[in-house]
């Protein structure tokens, strides 16, 4: 892999007092920050226990949709999978 091929990714830690809670921070600030860029990648968007990070809880369903692109529900959702939102995906 070279430089130009490279991806950084932020990790901004923010504390709530639970995993509902802690996803729906996620999903609000992944929103919003894809108001202002194209670089986020709301499928990869988890979120972990303070002392358990590497066990990690996705936010975003992010199946493949009929037709290209992908779900930008929660992932818990009981409807159809959809694109709702400004959510964008880098991904193909």
């Amino acid at each position: 892999m070279t430089a130009s091929e490279e991806r950084w990714v932020i990790h901004v830690p923010v504390v709530v007092p639970d995993l509902s809670r802690a996803r729906i921070f996620a999903r609000t600030a992944t929103r919003a920050l894809a108001l202002l860029t194209t670089r986020i990648d709301a499928g990869e968007v988890t979120v972990s226990t303070e002392d358990a990070q590497g066990v990690r809880h996705r936010v975003f369903c992010d199946r493949q949709l009929t037709g290209g692109g992908r779900c930008t529900l929660p992932t818990d959702h009981l409807a159809p999978c959809a694109r709702s939102g400004p959510t964008r995906h880098r991904r193909p």
